[in-house]
């Protein structure tokens, strides 16, 4: 039932977010503006000297601000409208493909140059309970500002405004560029949260299939290597965008930035080897569970048998004195009219088990 609900859910999440095949590109149409709670847009604008913060501004407000000698950052937070992504659009030139992008969520991680600015899109992984949410960040980045969408209510920057509160940190010092790196740092740096909770899960798994190997945990750990290949395939691009970033040498990134990004880059790499680890790991707990799983059915059979095989001279006894002889000749089971034949059956039966309990157990067997 529970997989039932996911794959449902996930249906509704492709119908709501996708135009349907033959719509024009760059359509800002979407059936996803009805029940959307409103988006908030954050105007932040900040120099050595100065530090501006609005929430609930519009489009106009954050296009005055690039008459100051500053650095503007628009954010906006939620799922917005078509209308106000058009008018962003409008207002900061923006390529009408790339707004499409930011609408229909769920896009590849990607970096796209355009003439005065570049659009890049990133995944932010966050874990809620066994399930990984990839929410999709896009960002338009300047010489003279930078514009961010991140879908879901939750604002993943709280980190980093308190940075740029603070008069006295570097990015208060730089310009979109290295805002630009920030924003690309915290984003790729939550991966390791994420894989910090996932390494928890597999111990966890292991300590419990060593113990004994049941349905459950086989569901569980087939629900951890599937959410594993989603994060896979969501973080894996994150490599490609800062290579490009780096390899193309944009004139919006200044050298000394790109001394960051090639940290940033690091740290890509690092997640993408502990994922790979970490699935490797999952597989071959996978085979660790299929091995218990068959030591305890040879366990099992071992023991039955064992059992079977102390009983089989035992019913041979017992249907040897089962048959029906004339006991008036001598040959035909005298022990019949014995006064002590029938304790003499029994003492004769327990000994036959008893020896070879003995016999199966210096040898191993039991």
């Amino acid at each position: 039932m529970k997989q039932r609900g996911k794959r449902a859910s996930r249906q509704s999440y492709f119908k709501k977010r996708y135009h349907p095949p033959g719509t024009a590109p760059g359509t800002l149409a979407a059936a996803t503006d009805a029940g959307l709670p409103p988006a908030n847009i954050r105007l932040v604008d900040y120099s050595p000297e100065e530090f501006l913060i609005k929430e609930n501004a519009s489009a106009g407000e954050c296009l005055e601000r690039l008459a100051h000698d500053s650095v503007t950052w628009a954010h906006v937070q939620g799922n917005p409208p078509a209308a106000t992504l058009r008018t962003l659009g409008e207002t900061f030139h923006l390529h009408p493909l790339a707004m499409e992008d930011v609408l229909n969520t769920g896009q590849r991680p990607k970096v796209e140059p355009f003439d005065e600015q570049f659009f890049l899109i990133l995944s932010l992984p966050q874990l809620q309970g066994d399930t990984i949410i990839t929410r999709q960040v896009s960002i338009f980045a300047s010489k003279r500002y930078i514009i961010s969408f991140c879908e879901g209510e939750d604002d993943p920057f709280g980190l980093l405004m308190k940075r740029l509160r603070d008069k006295t940190s570097v990015v208060r010092k730089r310009g979109s560029d290295f805002l630009l790196y920030a924003i690309l740092d915290l984003v790729i740096d939550q991966g390791f949260p994420v894989l910090e909770a996932f390494g928890l899960q597999l111990e966890e798994l292991e300590d419990n299939i060593a113990e004994s190997a049941g349905r459950e945990l086989l569901d569980r750990l087939h629900t951890v290597k599937r959410e594993m290949v989603l994060l896979r395939r969501m973080v894996w691009p994150h490599r490609e965008v800062i290579s490009q970033l780096l390899r193309e040498g944009h004139d919006l990134i200044a050298d000394d930035t790109r001394i960051y990004l090639r940290d940033c880059y690091d740290h890509s790499v690092q997640i993408m080897d502990l994922l790979e680890a970490y699935r490797d790991m999952a597989g071959s707990m996978l085979d660790i569970y299929l091995s218990s799983v068959s030591n305890r059915l040879n366990e099992t059979m071992r023991v039955l048998a064992v059992i079977s095989t102390i009983f089989i001279p035992m019913t041979f006894v017992a249907g040897v004195y089962g048959m029906n002889f004339d006991r008036s000749q001598p040959f035909n089971l005298p022990e019949l009219s014995w006064a002590f034949g029938y304790p003499l059956f029994w003492l004769m039966m327990v000994g036959i088990a008893s020896g070879m309990i003995l016999f199966f157990k210096r040898r191993g067997w039991f």
